[in-house]
Formats: C-alpha cells, structure tokens, sequence
C-alpha cells in the first residue's frame, strides 16, 4: 500500500483537469491515477480524456459502464418514476456507479487514497465521497476545488499557468454533465434566471422550430416495468435509450430549464435535455395506471418520491432504498405491455395502452353496457360520506343552540 500515490475521478474537464498538478503539486503525491467512467457521454469526450491524462502524465483507465448504467441505475429510476422536482435524474444516479467503479480500480491497485474535482456548492461532492467511503474501507479523500474555495475563473487561469489543456475560456464557460439517460448544462450567463438559452448549447434535442414538421408514432413494448422494444424491434438496454434520445430529440422532446434547490440550499439554474427519459417516464407512467391498483398507484407514489430522494443524494446503498426497492419490485411484475405514443414540436401524448394485467373492463366501465347492475349502488351512494355529513348536521345544530 502506498500512500504516494491517489485516485483521481477524471471527466477531462477543467476542475478535474487542474487536480492532476495539484496533486503533485500541493498535495505532495508522486504518481496520479486517473479513471474515466463512460457512461454514455460523447465518445470524443472520452478520446479528450485519455489523451490529456496521457499529456499531464497520469497512468489512465477507462472503464466502459454504459450498458450497466442503463440496466441498474436508469431502468430502476425508471421503475420508481424517478424524478426531482420536474425533471428525470440523470447526473444524480450516474454518481454512485461513477463511484462504484473508481473504487474498484483502487481496490485491485491498492490504493485508497482518492480525488475528485466537485465544488463545495454542489451535490456531487456527497454522491461521490458516500460511494467511495461506503465501497473501499479508510479512503482518504481529497476535493481540492472544495478545500482551496477556488472560482472558475482561477481555475481557467491555473490552467493556463500550468499547461493544462482546456475548452473553457471566461466568455464560455459552460459547465456540461453527459450520460446516455441526460444531459446537463450549466454555469456563466446560465446562472442568470432570466438569461435565454442560446441554441449552441444543446445537441440532443431540436427546438421547436427546427423540430419535425410532422407527428411521429412509436409503440413501446414494456416487461417488468422497462422498455424492450421499440416498434416491434429488440433493443439492448443502451441501444434502447440511444434509439429514443434520437427519435425524441429530433422532435424538441426533452429540453428542461428549471430553478433547483440543491442538497445545500442552493437555487441553481440548470437546462437539461433528457429526450429517452422524458418519454420513457411518460409511456411507463401510463402503463402503471392500466394495471395497477388504485391504492397500489397512490401509495407507489410515495414510495418513488421516496426513492428519488434517496437516488438524488446519491444514497444508493442506504438499506431504506433497498426496502423501497423491494415494493416497487413487486409492482413491477405487471407493469408489461405496449404504450403508443405521438410526438409532435415538444409534446408526448399518450394514444394508447395494452396489457394482459390491465385492469380494466370494457364490459364493465361501458355506457352501453348493462353487465354492471347501475341500481345497485343506490344503497352505497346514499350512505356514502356518512360521518361528515353527520358532522355539519351536529354543527349545523350547535351553532344554532350557541345562539
């Protein structure tokens, strides 16, 4: 085991770009390990990696996770609705594999001493840190955009000072986080509530504009609560979601701009463009609402909120999810069938559900049908609300005695 020697979570981008020297050079460490997870983010984005650590002279590793990202990270927020305050989370549940992964490096290295270029401001400093304190036992940790109070600005400039290759520069400074399931954009004029988007900052989805003139139709065919196929076709969970970011994208499906409060306290001003997602969660949505049970659909939905809680502060290995996880599985077992939905200029709309769970009767719900006995209900009807009516009558009479 050497001490002279860290782990450092590497995306290629300026904070963790500018820790390779820093380890070095204030940090007093001999040799910096990097590790880039893809989890779907822009194949070039992956080459900038590899090859800046090859510049800053790191020994790299590049783990390929995008299958898995889908299958149990994604496909399980994709069971419990998950969702933070309007938007599919997408940065916030690739955290803890991100995580997952560079401990396993460091494991079969024998290191235990880590890095990572998150902010004191944001979330991922306690997604990343709980993963690598829950997976590699004693990590020592280092956050040094965090422990220094850097600004962007002196970053850009450090970089310079130090020959760290960068794309960012003080007039664009976007901040931008990628997996197969979102994409986030954040940071300079961005930060302004009332700041319009410029349209070079997206790349996933059209705008409405230049989205399709003409409305698409697509069926989804769903077992156990996540998408299979996609009009007819076989898809591998990765495929799946690439697939849709490309049919929803091209019809503006998915673009977000909200104001979120962060785990800090914080309102931050985030864009996101997340096309798979937004239609995956509609479709999936409407397929709960045919073969779940009235009280299973309420009660469900404090269990995902629950859960997107959990999976927003990267808690993914706390027992309470695992709990949550067991009844959501169990819903789970019937959410399968089809879902068409159209997409036109933005908009997802619901044109139909099929499944052999449904719980729905033609023969029963009707009008023109007499299977169900109408007159029978009389007697439910008419004592139905019973006690509050017999409270406003009470009322009704106490006030009167009052007076």
């Amino acid at each position: 085991m050497s001490d002279k020697k860290v782990l450092l979570v590497y995306s290629g981008g300026l904070d963790t770009s500018i820790c390779i020297p820093l380890m070095r050079q204030e940090y007093g460490y001999e040799e910096v390990i990097t590790v880039t997870i893809d989890v779907g983010q822009d194949p070039a984005d992956i080459v900038q990696a590899q090859e800046k650590a090859k510049i800053l002279g790191t020994t790299h590793y590049t783990v390929d996770a995008k299958e898995e990202f889908i299958k149990d990270y994604c496909f399980k927020a994709l069971q419990a609705n998950g969702d933070y305050q309007g938007y599919p989370m997408s940065t916030s549940i690739a955290r803890p594999l991100i995580a997952a992964k560079a401990a396993e490096v460091a494991n079969k290295l024998g290191v235990k001493h880590f890095a990572h270029g998150c902010t004191g401001k944001g979330n991922d400093q306690f997604r990343i840190e709980f993963g690598l304190r829950s997976l590699v036992e004693g990590a020592v940790i280092h956050a040094p955009i965090r422990e220094r109070n850097m600004t962007r600005s002196w970053e850009i400039e450090y970089a310079k000072q130090n020959n760290v290759p960068i794309q960012q520069s003080l007039e664009k400074i976007w901040s931008i986080d990628e997996n197969l399931w979102g994409r986030s954009i954040e940071g300079g004029r961005l930060e302004e509530p009332d700041f319009a988007p410029p349209e070079e900052i997206f790349q996933w989805t059209k705008s409405l504009e230049n989205a399709k003139d003409k409305a698409e139709e697509i069926v989804l065919t769903f077992e156990n609560g996540v998408p299979t196929h996609i009009n007819g076709t076989a898809y591998t969970p990765g495929n799946m979601v690439i697939a849709l970011n490309k049919i929803a994208g091209d019809h503006g499906i998915g673009r977000i701009d909200i104001m979120e409060d962060r785990m800090m306290g914080l309102k931050v001003r985030e864009n996101y463009e997340c096309p798979a997602s937004t239609l995956l969660l509609k479709a999936h949505k409407a397929l709960e609402n045919l073969v779940l049970t009235r009280d299973e659909i309420r009660f469900k939905s404090t269990i995902d909120l629950e859960w997107s809680k959990l999976a927003y502060e990267g808690l993914w290995w706390d027992p309470f999810k695992t709990d949550l996880e067991a009844f959501i599985g169990a819903t789970q077992t019937r959410v399968a069938g089809t879902v068409k939905l159209k997409l036109y200029k933005g908009n997802v709309v619901v044109q139909g559900r099929t499944s052999p769970w449904a719980l729905y009767s033609e023969d029963l719900a009707s009008f023109d049908t007499t299977t169900f006995v109408q007159s029978e209900s009389t007697g439910a009807v008419k004592n139905f609300g019973l006690q509050p009516r017999m409270f406003f009558s009470l009322k009704d009479k106490l006030t009167l005695n009052q007076h």
